[in-house]
């Protein structure tokens, strides 16, 4: 019996079926844990997740900032749905969509193994998160996104802030505990992310850290396997497995061994399509500076406009 991590499938089909290939997969004995965003861009979306809801009882799976951004769309009128991308419109109009969007809502933000020794999650941890931390607040997340009104999570998630504090609370609160677990790559030393910075490490600016490099960071117990880094590639160093190898953009699809003695990796090429040159989006001013900035008269504040939703082609990276 082995159990696998596989990094970002990101609809390549394909390519996931060379790699359980690769690999020998046997359903019989052997375990899968994906680390999210299952769908987008590769084209194959909905054969992609149909084959991961077959091995549902052998596998477990954590939610990614595109299974979310998915989710959130289902909730939306025909016509909404039918300004996406065809390879999510392939997923939404499927005959078997209900059933495989209600399977994918009731997936984890984590996923804990003590007994094996590991965590995994999509994109990262806050700095002060143990994985005890960590757990609570993705079940936190978990029981709202499966309960009753789940719709008005998908619908609030949206937004860059707030930064995480342990004190925040309401729609708020949930949205910094989602942008950390999916979305993080960068972030201050007090747990602030740089949305903004996608690149390799060293390109961030100076008082940025990887999220597995802060100093201060709280010391954790467990092994952390992740994925959502597609630029950093595969990353073995500081308790922390990153595995997102960029499949979707002509990198490779990688899986990891968690129960082997030594590190086992294996991996198949991606689809062959290069990668979009990545554009930098400029920092958004800290609070404490747009108050200045107010108080000085350069930024007057304005009405705020009605919010705009972002469609799955941009949904927050």
């Amino acid at each position: 019996m082995s159990t696998w991590a596989i990094g970002d499938l990101q609809g390549c089909y394909d390519v996931t079926q060379r790699l359980l290939e690769r690999i020998r997969f046997d359903p019989a004995v052997d375990r899968l844990w994906f680390c999210g965003d299952l769908v987008n861009r590769g084209g194959q979306s909905i054969e992609t997740l149909r084959l991961v809801y077959s091995l549902r009882e052998v596998s477990h799976v954590v939610l990614g900032n595109h299974d979310l951004s998915l989710l959130a769309i289902g909730e939306r009128s025909p016509e909404d749905q039918r300004k996406v991308n065809a390879d999510l419109q392939g997923v939404l109009f499927a005959e078997d969509a209900p059933v495989l969007l209600a399977w994918l809502r009731k997936q984890k933000l984590a996923h804990v193994d003590r007994e094996l020794g590991w965590m995994m999650v999509h994109a990262g941890l806050a700095p002060k998160w143990t994985t005890q931390l960590a757990e609570r607040h993705a079940r936190e997340i978990e029981t709202r996104l499966q309960g009753d009104n789940y719709r008005k999570l998908l619908r609030n998630m949206y937004g860059d802030g707030p930064d995480w504090s342990p004190h925040l609370t309401g729609p708020e609160r949930d949205r910094a505990i989602i942008n950390t677990f999916t979305r993080m790559r960068y972030c201050s030393p007090r747990g602030r992310i740089a949305f903004e910075h996608k690149g390799e490490p060293g390109s961030q600016p100076p008082g940025l850290y990887p999220w597995f490099s802060v100093p201060g960071r709280a010391q954790r117990d467990l092994k952390v396997v992740c994925g959502h880094w597609s630029s950093l590639g595969l990353f073995v160093g500081q308790g922390v497995h990153a595995i997102d190898t960029g499949a979707v953009w002509s990198g490779k699809l990688t899986a990891l061994q968690l129960d082997a003695e030594t590190l086992h990796v294996v991996q198949v090429p991606g689809r062959d399509v290069a990668a979009p040159t990545p554009r930098q989006r400029p920092p958004k001013p800290h609070r404490n500076q747009q108050d200045q900035r107010r108080r000085d008269g350069r930024d007057k504040p304005r009405e705020k406009a009605p919010e705009k939703v972002p469609t799955p082609e941009k949904a927050p990276e």
